[in-house]
């Protein structure tokens, strides 16, 4: 019997050296990393510089997204995700900031984690909240994904047809509800 396979988008970033490479080839090396855990990606987005958020956290961006194929639950792609990162130096100290890698799982398929309830209270905590609390579980899609240009730039590159879930917004119609400053300065290799 064949198992059922999902769509799910990956955001990558860094903004830090890593084994003396520079940010670009590190988003290259990780999606290879992903490519050697099994994944198959069905689309690379480009890659692009974005300035570091929150602004004068560090150095610059670089962010790209994939869209991968798997017959992998969401939580068996997080240990994924936080295994590669691992492998290339990152530490989760700070809540947000500088990055030797950045793999985040934005969405897969429809599916809302862990539930609408507790899903909707990520999405409307407060900014000065955000900053001080991370989610203890994995929350889906990405409670920020609407609001971050840094994201949907390089999502709509790979899925720009994905239709949020609770928000009923493509990614295509969440970009074009961004300030055009926060568009402009995502900008290709």
């Amino acid at each position: 019997m064949r198992k059922t396979t999902s769509k799910a988008v990956l955001a990558l970033g860094a903004n830090l050296k890593v084994r003396g490479f520079e940010p670009h080839l590190t988003l290259r090396h990780a999606i290879d990393a992903i490519l050697r855990q099994g994944l198959l990606i069905r689309a690379e987005s480009r890659f692009y510089a974005t300035p570091c958020f929150p602004e004068g956290a560090g150095p610059d961006y670089v962010n790209a997204a994939v869209l991968i194929e798997t017959e992998r639950s969401p939580f068996e792609l997080l240990q994924i995700l936080h295994g590669i990162e691992h492998d290339y130096g990152r530490e989760r100290i700070q809540r947000w900031g500088m990055r030797t890698l950045d793999l985040d799982l934005v969405c897969y398929d429809d599916l809302v984690l862990p539930d609408r309830e507790v899903f909707q209270s990520w999405l409307s905590l407060p900014p000065e909240d955000q900053k001080q609390q991370a989610p203890d579980q994995l929350i889906l899609p990405h409670p920020r994904v609407q609001d971050r240009a840094f994201v949907l730039v390089p999502m709509a590159d790979v899925a720009p047809n994905w239709r949020h879930p609770i928000l009923d917004q493509t990614v295509m119609e969440m970009l074009a509800g961004l300030p055009s400053d926060d568009i402009a300065a995502v900008t290709p290799l």
